[in-house]
């Protein structure tokens, strides 16, 4: 489901340069990545903060992601 989060950086991952072990999870309208996966690893990566008071539903994202320990 889309929502808004927030950035503070310009850094994306290279989608060419994505070992084939690694799932998107997330991107922006503009398809670039804002979130990964390992396909068989417990190992999960995001380009944005959902800690920060301007990401939508931040507590909820972190909430689940601890959830998965």
């Amino acid at each position: 489901s889309p929502f808004n989060a927030t950035r503070y950086h310009s850094l994306i991952v290279n989608r060419a340069s994505l070992p084939d072990c690694f799932e998107i999870t997330s991107e922006t309208e503009e398809g670039e990545i804002m979130g990964m996966r390992h396909k068989t690893l417990p190992l999960w990566g995001v380009q944005f903060h959902p800690e920060s008071i301007l990401t939508d539903h931040g507590k909820t994202l972190l909430g689940n992601f601890l959830k998965l320990g």
